[in-house]
């Protein structure tokens, strides 16, 4: 059998880089940092690269194996109950390896040019490091806790990075956004956490995940409102899940993430932090499936809707960051709708694998998209699409590229994201029409907002700019060739003989009717933003008119931030904390000062007592010793 031990090092290396750029990154030049963390992550890329080939393709296999090569027990809480640290191979993780080392690796080679002169950069690649160690950490993860454990590492991470421009208090705001509402759906993954190794007495994803167990006995019959205490735990761990893949009502901190570096928005926000979600659905789908479809189904339809919302969004914005991370959140939306709707062995588990397929192709073309989108920034010192136009003459190399992820996106053959989001359509066609018919048209929006973006940026008005826009420097523009390659070819890969819930290849057959449709339904999109955008018109700005408060509820993206600051501020603050804080500090503060201003004054009285005077000690005493004997004759005496 194959040995996998050297797979332990592919997180290892980053994690000793981090350590090493950390410690000692001040001591030497910049770029000394950067260098060493892109050489680690080159190395962690071909380890992983290594880990694909021999795992999908070195034997002919009629399942794939789950492996453990490495497994330390870190804790013992019962006989039965311990958490390891370890690594865990299967389909997915192997899939995952390879798109997180491929994004960072392209993300560390870019940033040498995006971040040079920047303050801090040291610091920057540390904290790379140290994101790429976690998200491998979180994938590879043996059990439920070491995933936790991770999870905590990967939203850290992001705190750091998100608010890397410390001193822009934009930056500040967004980090502190993103670390609070990812730390109340966190507290919802502990809580289901414990309840399920309560009743299950195990952590152990292969324990958790192995169909027709009998370690839900304890739990099976328990309810709670009405509801089966499994499905409140894996409900609960679907928060957590909903909050790093940041799905409705989650969905807030994302936008406003945008803040850090936009190479940090390529890797964390689009490519693989915010996947850590669909990933752990994904590893527990066998529980979902078997024990608690409700809460399947549930996932299914909080991922439809939070496409097509995020999606209409999108339409209606400028700033090109925020477009894109609108973008990240309905796409995210697909790949939970491809899992709602999955079935689990054979053919019947297409969605589960188009829904991992699609994470597969996203990340190659949502990256490219965001660091083209960083391109575009760096030429033009402006996010916004108001500030551009006719770029295309300037960035030969930018526009080509960003046209291959844009195609990608809107579904249109052969470019990747055509083969994943037609294997989502059909998955919900079989499955669930609402959903289907949901996707449908979230896909053409899909088209239609990337092209806007497309045709505002490099077509539309030709502006004259102050600073004569330039292409990226070689190091910006290599990861940005080899993603658009990526983009357009890596939706060849037959995903069915890869990946599946039960871990079988299986095959599939193409649906011409349901291929034409999807591709139609993107077509449309493209030329809708075609006669909108690409020549300068007023026709945006009477539709916008035309349509008056709905157009304005969709820019402020549905009021949905004012609501949570309306709960928080008027009703959490206001109406719950106010009156807390009154109690703490007038009752409890309160009467702790007055048995303490109690104790001073009573002290004041009696300190006389304490005169240091011979005659005065000796007039008490004596007085005393008199009182003692009248009180004793009264009593006894009488």
């Amino acid at each position: 059998m194959t040995d996998y031990s050297y797979t332990l090092l592919i997180p290892l290396i980053p994690f000793v880089v981090f350590v090493i750029t950390g410690l000692f990154g001040m001591k030497w030049k910049p770029i000394v940092s950067g260098v060493m963390g892109t050489a680690g992550l080159a190395i962690s890329f071909v380890l992983s690269l290594l880990a694909g080939y021999q795992y999908f393709f070195a034997s002919a296999v009629e399942s794939y194996p789950t492996i453990i090569p490495f497994n330390w027990l870190w804790l013992s809480l019962t006989d039965t109950l311990q958490i390891q640290m370890g690594v865990l191979l299967d389909p997915i993780s192997v899939m995952m390896l390879v798109v997180v080392t491929t994004i960072s690796l392209m993300v560390h080679i870019y940033s040498l040019g995006y971040m040079k002169g920047e303050k801090g950069f040291e610091r920057f690649y540390a904290f790379l490091s140290l994101f790429t160690f976690s998200m491998l950490g979180l994938v590879l993860s043996t059990n439920i806790f070491e995933m936790f454990v991770f999870y905590e590492l990967v939203g850290a991470c992001s705190y750091l990075l998100i608010g890397f421009y410390y001193e822009k208090p934009s930056a500040i705001a967004a980090m502190k956004k993103a670390f609070i509402v990812t730390r109340f759906a966190d507290l919802g993954f502990l809580i289901g956490i414990l309840i399920l190794s309560f009743y299950t007495n195990t952590f152990d994803f292969e324990k958790l995940t192995q169909p027709g167990s009998d370690i839900y006995h304890n739990i099976a019959g328990l309810s709670f409102m009405g509801i089966s205490a499994l499905s409140w735990a894996m409900g609960l761990v679907f928060a957590g899940a909903a909050g790093k893949s940041a799905m409705f009502p989650f969905h807030i901190w994302l936008p406003d993430a945008m803040e850090g570096p936009t190479p940090v928005s390529a890797l964390i926000h689009a490519a693989t932090m915010v996947v850590a979600g669909v990933f752990t659905v994904a590893r527990l789908f066998p529980v979902y499936y078997f024990h608690t479809p409700d809460v399947l189904i549930f996932i299914g339809y909080v991922g439809g809707f939070t496409s097509l919302f995020a999606a209409v969004i999108a339409i209606t914005q400028y700033d090109i960051k925020r477009i894109l991370a609108y973008s990240t959140l309905s796409q995210i939306g697909y790949m939970m709708v491809g899992l709602g709707v999955s079935g689990y062995g054979g053919e019947a588990g297409l969605g589960y694998m188009a829904g991992m397929f699609h994470l597969f192709t996203h990340a190659m073309f949502k990256a490219l998209l965001f660091l083209t989108a960083g391109a575009i920034i760096h030429a033009v010192h402006s996010n916004y699409m108001q500030d551009m136009g006719g770029l295309r003459k300037y960035l030969p190399i930018t526009h080509i590229t960003f046209l291959a992820a844009a195609l990608a996106i809107s579904g249109i053959p052969p470019f990747a994201g055509f083969f994943s989001k037609d294997e989502i359509l059909a998955a919900a066609y079989h499955s669930n029409k609402l959903l289907f018919y949901t996707e449908y048209i979230t896909a053409g929006i899909t088209s239609f907002y990337i092209f806007r973006l497309y045709f505002g940026v490099f077509w539309g008005k030709n502006r004259k700019y102050e600073h004569k826009p330039h292409e990226a420097p070689l190091n910006m523009t290599i990861p940005l060739i080899f993603l658009a390659l990526a983009s357009t070819f890596v939706g060849f890969i037959p995903f069915h003989n890869l990946i599946s819930p039960d871990l079988k290849p299986f095959a599939t057959e193409s649906e011409p009717v349901l291929i034409t449709a999807s591709v139609l339904i993107g077509l449309l999109g493209i030329a809708g933003a075609w006669v909108l955008y690409k020549k300068e018109n007023d026709m945006p700005e009477k539709i916008a008119n035309w349509l008056g408060g709905l157009y304005t509820t969709t820019y402020h993206k549905f009021y949905i931030d004012e609501i949570y600051m309306f709960i928080t501020k008027k009703i959490l603050f206001n109406l719950v904390a106010r009156p807390i804080a009154w109690f703490d500090r007038h009752i409890v503060d309160g009467t702790m000062m007055g048995i303490g201003a109690m104790t001073v004054a009573v002290s004041d009285k009696i300190k006389r007592f304490q005169s240091g005077e011979m005659q005065q000690y000796a007039f008490v005493y004596v007085a005393g010793a008199i009182l003692f004997v009248l009180t004793f004759l009264y009593y006894f005496a009488g």
